[in-house]
């Protein structure tokens, strides 16, 4: 039920009718996008080798689709679902798509998951049928119906009509054993599609500032997300690196250095470049018409102007490239000048079909549901933000092929997004129902005194100067511990720095709901209490060290893996047992409404669950009374509940970004 595998049932022998329905029934899986295309049939000369042949083939690529099946870890919410989808179809067949709630028991004393859609279903059968039945019967009716299967061992009605499920622990231990053979494996997704992430998107000639920091981060967890669940990501950076403002820079260009196209100018301060740029555009009226006049030169690709445009680009991209370096971004830059050629075939697609207005010289598109319309066509013949974002809407959607495309823009930008989409929807470039197009909208960065997030004399916080500043304090966080005399070497004490340092600033971010706005606070980042990447990477360090403590490396616990039979009787182990086990229904969640602060949560529950575990359990008994802390037994099954945890955990990590280290 978890593969989506599809086979055909075929004879051995084949008649003519029989070949034709079976090459049909191969075409058919081709198109449905189950079986690869096979390789050339050539040299196989009648029919029934051809089909054999393909066969095979068909054979050999639902075995790989099984083995990868087999790997992939089970969400069991989503296995719950099946099971009491079935049971609910089966004790109440006349209604169509009943509620199905299934959710982790909040509670012990109420099993590991409940099944509370009893009391919706009641509800249904008395609107729609007029028949009142209690939701208890409703439930036990349900509960008779639950078909066999592997993860259940028994369930119980609880108060007015609640399921509680409680799962069999040979199931959990056996599941714990796959995770730990074949490492963290994404739950099965089905068909790969391919997902556009647009995100980051720093403008050219200015520096990046504290707003950029969230797209950035987000966008790099979400496609790090969408990889590691098996599909094709294509990172995208809209750089902002066309338009007018582009005029008065090469101006500029030209007059501070003026021999720009044989000796590469000293360009150091790019913000003040700006600056300078912007004033006297402000101010000096012949200044102003000249950089009108570069714009109209840059646009018709004059050599010169395309040679001083690039060189103000290449200035930025390396200011750039020091922020994604530092933050381990990987994005490949399609800014708008990628787009300059496609706008005109915009406005003439959207005039052809009758979608366009003219308004005192501008081309304006009004799209039902939204009161501003979009501007394509400006009264100069140029063209605008709107058109731009049409043409980039266009090719993801026609050129790339994008199933899923991802827009992480701050909110600010939502209607303006929403109407560039449903303008795309109207003209027939997708269809909602087909192609998801999504704006992964964020909040703002507040300063402690909760207010947009600036400097002390008012101006917009560099990125960069928040990077090093989060060094310095990562620093200084790890000497007051004292790390730096005796823990760490000067290597360790390094990478612990960085470790730390850009893991907060990261985690603080994505431990927040995006929609929401958030403080930013070095001191609360930094604590190694509660919620923080201080506190999961020290968590996940001492994990990391408890095996090897015991003096028991990686060949030893791969081999246990193999053998060992997970037990489950303490409480604690049980808890970190289930809890471990989400991590596939948390990812699926994810990816479903793309608000990553849900793996943060998770991650911290985990880490607090293992610890409980840990202060519980013994995993290395010691004999503390000779005064020798001598080790004399290894309980290998939680060493290896150790293991587990410390992977999903370094995958959760790797998928926000952050990187651990083994000592701190």
């Amino acid at each position: 039920p978890h593969s989506r595998n599809y086979c055909v049932t075929i004879p051995f022998a084949f008649q003519e009718n029989e070949i034709k329905l079976l090459t049909a029934e191969i075409e058919r899986l081709k198109n449905f996008g189950c079986l690869g295309v096979s390789p050339s049939l050539e040299g196989l000369r009648d029919e029934n080798s051809k089909l054999k042949y393909r066969l095979n083939f068909l054979q050999k690529s639902l075995q790989e689709e099984r083995s990868k099946a087999a790997k992939s870890m089970i969400n069991i919410n989503s296995c719950l679902q099946e099971i009491f989808g079935a049971a609910i179809q089966a004790a109440y067949p006349e209604l169509e798509n009943p509620p199905l709630v299934v959710t982790p028991s909040q509670q012990p004393k109420f099993g590991d998951y409940q099944c509370n859609s009893a009391m919706a279903i009641s509800q249904i059968l008395l609107k729609t049928k007029e028949q009142k039945v209690s939701p208890r019967e409703i439930a036990e009716k349900i509960a008779k119906n639950i078909p066999a299967n592997e993860c259940i061992e028994k369930v119980e009605i609880a108060g007015p009509g609640f399921i509680n499920v409680h799962l069999r622990k040979d199931f959990v231990s056996k599941q714990l054993s796959s995770l730990l053979v074949n490492g963290v494996q994404p739950p099965a997704i089905g068909k790969r599609k391919k997902v556009v992430v647009d995100f980051s998107s720093p403008n050219i000639a200015k520096e990046m500032h504290v707003g950029h920091l969230r797209s950035t981060i987000i966008g790099e967890s979400m496609c790090r997300l969408f990889e590691f669940a098996g599909y094709d990501v294509l990172r995208l950076n809209h750089l902002g690196d066309w338009g007018t403002q582009f005029g008065m820079l090469i101006a500029h260009l030209q007059d501070k250095f003026p021999d720009y196209l044989t000796v590469s100018p000293p360009i150091g301060d790019l913000q003040a470049f700006y600056k300078e740029s912007k004033r006297r555009f402000d101010t000096e009226e012949e200044f102003k018409k000249r950089a009108y006049q570069c714009v109209v030169l840059l646009q018709s690709k004059n050599p010169d102007f395309i040679k001083a445009w690039e060189l103000i680009c290449d200035v930025s991209r390396k200011e750039f490239q020091k922020i994604y370096n530092c933050l381990d971004i990987t994005v490949i830059e399609r800014g708008e000048s990628f787009y300059h050629e496609m706008m005109k075939d915009i406005v003439k697609e959207f005039e052809d079909k009758g979608f366009v207005q003219v308004d005192d010289g501008r081309k304006i598109v009004f799209v039902p549901g939204f009161p501003v319309p979009l501007t394509i066509m400006k009264s100069d013949g140029g063209y605008t933000y709107d058109t731009s974002d049409l043409a980039a809407l266009k090719h993801r959607l026609c050129e790339e092929k994008g199933d899923i495309l991802i827009y992480v823009v701050d909110s600010g930008q939502s209607v303006h997004l929403q109407t560039v989409f449903a303008a795309g929807q109207m003209i027939g470039w997708y269809d909602p129902k087909v192609t998801r197009v999504a704006h992964a909208a964020f909040g703002v960065v507040l300063g402690e005194d909760k207010k947009k997030f600036k400097t002390r004399s008012g101006d917009t916080v560099r990125l960069i100067d928040l990077l090093e500043e989060g060094l310095k304090r990562a620093m200084d966080k790890l000497k007051d511990k004292e790390r730096d005399k005796v823990v760490l070497t000067a290597e360790e004490l390094k990478a612990a720095q960085t470790s730390v340092a850009f893991g907060c600033i990261k985690y603080a971010d994505l431990s927040h709901n995006r929609l929401n706005d958030y403080v930013f606070s070095f001191d609360k980042m930094l604590d190694d209490r509660g919620n923080t990447a201080a506190y999961l990477l020290y968590a996940f360090t001492r994990i990391r060290a408890i095996a090897r403590l015991a003096n028991i490396d990686e060949q030893m616990l791969r081999k246990a893996a193999r053998e060992e039979v997970l037990i489950l009787d303490h409480e604690k182990e049980w808890k970190l047992g289930k809890c471990i086990l989400r991590f596939p229904e948390i990812l699926q969640k994810i990816l479903e409404d793309l608000l990553l602060h849900t793996l943060c949560d998770y991650l911290y529950e985990l880490a607090t669950t293992f610890t409980e575990f840990y202060d519980n359990c013994y995993c290395v008994e010691k004999d503390r009374q000779s005064g020798e802390c001598r080790i004399v037994k290894v309980n290998m099954w939680r060493l290896l509940l150790c293991e587990a945890t410390a992977a999903v955990m370094a995958k959760g990590f790797d998928i926000l970004g952050i990187k651990p280290v083994q000592r701190m």
